[in-house]
């Protein structure tokens, strides 16, 4: 009785994400959950979750009954509203910056405080968290976005920290971010004429891509960062 979770399963990622592993046949159970109802039917199973309201959260982890065997969590934020990524200093605003690290690094970490109690014990289990690879402190060479490349580089020491300490209850379990490279959603809308054909994926290819990762992972992969070609993303 495997099961699978997503959760921002209202995205383009996540809905893709979704469909892939319904399509895949895998598991007994897939809970897709998101800030507005998605639909039950068969092995899928809808539910909401707002990243913002840990009792939402909770609630969630509270009704899955069987032990979980993937846990994908696809949400995140770039640009809101009329506000995009800062290019400079003089653009930081705290309001903004509280805002997009309450969507990008604290939702996700109150997910893993829920969800990874109920991961399964006696076999493997997987949860990852797509982070992105302008969250790598070594590899930024052009500076600006400050906002949303330090709420990814903190997310991704959160998932460092959450693998350690999931290693000692759970050998088994493995805890990574996932970049999924430039994907054509409302997230890299304003960004995609920059962007080659052939490096923007489509959701479906995407979800593809990082399925495929998933499922070369090993325990000497937990606490680190892949992106969708499963080349690791240095810290």
């Amino acid at each position: 009785m495997t099961t699978a979770v997503v959760i921002g399963a209202g995205g383009g990622i996540g809905a893709a994400l979704v469909a892939a592993i319904l399509a895949s046949g895998r598991y007994a159970h897939v809970h897709a959950l998101a800030r507005d109802p998605v639909a039950s039917g068969g092995v899928l199973v809808g539910g909401t979750l707002d990243v913002t309201d840990e009792d939402s959260i909770a609630a969630a982890a509270g009704a899955i009954a069987t032990p979980i065997d993937l846990l994908l969590v696809a949400t995140g934020i770039l640009h809101e509203g009329g506000r995009m990524p800062e290019r400079a200093l003089r653009e930081l605003d705290g309001a903004a910056l509280a805002r997009i690290f309450a969507i990008n690094t604290i939702g996700p970490a109150l997910v893993l405080k829920h969800f990874t109690p109920r991961l399964a014990k006696d076999r493997r289990a997987v949860a990852a968290t797509l982070s992105a690879r302008v969250g790598s402190i070594s590899d930024n060479r052009t500076g600006g976005w400050y906002g949303y490349r330090a709420s990814k580089a903190a997310l991704n020491m959160i998932v460092k920290s959450a693998a350690i300490e999931l290693a000692r209850a759970r050998p088994e379990a493995i805890c990574v971010a996932l970049h999924p490279g430039t994907v054509d959603t409302a997230l890299s809308k304003p960004f995609q004429p920059r962007v080659p054909k052939e490096k923007l994926f489509s959701p479906e290819l995407a979800a593809r891509q990082l399925l495929d990762v998933v499922d070369g992972l090993g325990t000497a992969d937990t606490g680190r960062v892949f992106a969708w070609d499963g080349r690791e993303i240095a810290p």
